[in-house]
């Protein structure tokens, strides 16, 4: 018998009706927050940086031409440093989504871009294992994710020299176990300790790279950066999480990682 409300079907049907007043409150709230994203003042982005990718010879490709002909660039800063032996499993699990999504949005002006510090030759591995075809550059030898706040030394780590979502973060040291949505990038036990060991590292060289969102526009030859998201702020992007969050049992986090790459499911 479960422990769970009953109700009669009308009686779930008010239920219901009063909760879709505060689903509308939401989705408004949300067209207001989409536009004041886009009403943010432009920065314009003179650094030379340089990446590489299929398609380009020797020297790489400039940030102008990771556009690839649009004028808006979305950069998914996806977690794989040069020391991984594989991608974060958290940025995989979004990543999953972006093939179908990314041949829309290029036919609407928007080129939607992977961009790591792992050399390009692990990044195109891995993303074969996937079988993903979205486009993924890498950024090795460039100070692009150092720059956008995705990217921090060791150095940093411990004298707690980390601004990352927008906020000063303490001094590396070993904090309480957490849930998933709970573990700070610091933890050394519990979920963060399991995504480092998944990418064949320790803790503290798996969250020197972080994971973030960056928009670009390009307008008459020059490169503007729009707006960043970290953390939480990408919530939206997983795709599997929105579902979960209609689900009877919601994201039901409890304890350790219940996530995995999608091809380490036993039954893939």
């Amino acid at each position: 018998m479960t422990t769970h409300v009953t109700a009669t079907r009308n009686e779930w049907l008010a239920a219901r009706l009063d909760l879709l007043e505060a689903e509308k409150e939401l989705t408004r709230r949300s067209d207001e927050l989409a536009r004041r994203r886009q009403e943010l003042p432009w920065v314009r982005v003179d650094k030379t940086y340089q990446f590489e990718m299929g398609g380009f010879e020797a020297g790489g490709a400039t940030l102008a031409e990771l556009f690839q002909g649009r004028s808006q660039l979305l950069i998914y800063h996806f977690m794989f440093g040069p020391d991984y032996k594989a991608g974060c499993p958290s940025c995989s699990a979004i990543a999953d989504g972006f093939n179908g999504i990314a041949q829309h949005l290029a036919n609407h002006d928007v080129m939607l871009m992977a961009v790591s510090r792992a050399p390009l030759a692990k990044l195109q591995a891995y993303k074969q294992r996937m079988r993903w075809t979205f486009p993924w550059a890498s950024s090795a030898g460039s100070d692009f994710n150092a720059d956008f706040n995705i990217f921090f030394t060791e150095q940093q780590q411990r004298a707690g020299d980390i601004e990352y979502n927008y906020r000063r973060e303490p001094a590396a040291k070993p904090i309480a176990e957490k849930t998933a949505q709970e573990s700070g990038p610091r933890s050394n036990a519990g979920p963060v300790a399991q995504f480092a060991a998944t990418c064949g590292t320790d803790v503290p060289t798996y969250t020197r790279d972080r994971p973030g969102l960056s928009a670009f526009v390009l307008e008459d030859g020059i490169v503007y950066y729009t707006y960043s998201a970290f953390s939480r702020g990408l919530d939206g992007l997983w795709g599997m999480y929105q579902w979960l969050d209609r689900a009877p049992k919601g994201r039901n986090e409890t304890g350790g990682l219940w996530w995995r790459r999608h091809d380490e499911y036993e039954n893939h």
